[in-house]
């Protein structure tokens, strides 16, 4: 053992472990409390990441400007509710900072999001977006050939897509989220932590596993209560909670949710969208989730 208290720490981890249910992602499925939390632990800093951005006509490297409506964009959307939401934090939450990855319309990397959002140490990664759905293949008769029916293809647009719906990162992603996750530690002076730790020492991998466990259960606990939010209080169609393999997502050092705030595509979620009382909705059920998370996390249970 490395030390008296890291050999503490994996005993009791060990034996929370073994007493963990087995996780579901359905919908509606409760969360437990987390019962590791430090003691004295506080949630600091919150990142929120405006999904996309860059001209609509333009991309950057493999980036797009992300999706678009009869009159607006993803771009400008998320970007507005995320300085909105950012407001109310600081309004509600004045304890916390809170930092945007982009504050323009401007599109970075998504590499450069997870970056900013490790460099600031953040306690919490909320990643704002805007749903659209790909155009329908519809097969259709041109005329006639030999007395026999001409077909050609055409897209047809979909807007049949409503409501919200929360991601978190895909477990087969792990491996990265371990990388940030470790390289999160040893920049914060976690001694701890070995640069390249040996998978088959017992002390590192229960160490990393449990923040990974741990990371990914506050994910899904955030987004339920995001999702109850803005589904229970808002009146808001709910497409639920999704795993999926979201580069932002798994490379950001922290609890991580993307909210898909609506389907742009959509011409009444784009009204929505667009609307004060659209935008106010969302970021007042975003900030009292968030609100209830902190209040949660830093309590310590017995």
């Amino acid at each position: 053992m490395k030390n008296k208290a890291l050999k503490r720490l994996i005993y009791g981890l060990s034996l929370l472990l073994l007493t963990l249910p087995t996780l579901s992602f359905a919908l509606g499925t409760h969360i437990k409390h987390d019962t590791v939390t430090t003691a004295g632990y506080k949630l600091r800093t919150i990142i929120i990441d405006p999904g996309h951005g860059g001209k609509p006509s333009s991309s950057v490297g493999n980036y797009s400007h992300g999706a678009s409506g009869a009159y607006s964009s993803e771009r400008n959307v998320t970007l507005a509710l995320a300085f909105k939401l950012q407001k109310e934090l600081e309004k509600e939450l004045p304890d916390v900072k809170v930092v945007l990855t982009r504050t323009t319309e401007d599109d970075i990397s998504f590499q450069r999001r997870a970056q900013i959002a490790n460099e600031n140490k953040g306690d919490l990664f909320i990643s704002l977006h805007c749903n659209s759905l790909p155009d329908r293949h519809i097969r259709e008769v041109v005329g006639h050939k030999h007395h026999k029916p001409v077909y050609r293809t055409v897209d047809v647009p979909d807007h049949s897509g409503r409501g919200v719906l929360m991601l978190v990162y895909g477990f087969w992603r792990s491996r990265e989220g371990e990388n940030a996750i470790k390289q999160n530690l040893i920049e914060g002076g976690d001694s701890e932590m070995n640069a390249n730790p040996d998978p088959n020492d017992p002390e590192s991998m229960i160490l990393m596993n449990e923040y990974k466990r741990k990371y990914r259960k506050q994910s899904i606990h955030l987004a339920e209560m995001i999702d109850h939010e803005l589904v229970d209080t808002d009146g808001r169609h709910n497409e639920g909670i999704r795993e999926q393999g979201i580069y932002v997502l798994c490379h950001s050092a922290m609890p991580a949710v993307l909210v898909e705030t609506g389907y742009i595509d959509n011409p009444d979620d784009e009204a929505y969208l667009n609307s004060e009382k659209g935008q106010d909705e969302i970021v007042a059920s975003i900030t009292r989730a968030i609100s209830d998370y902190k209040t949660e996390v830093e309590q310590v249970s017995p």
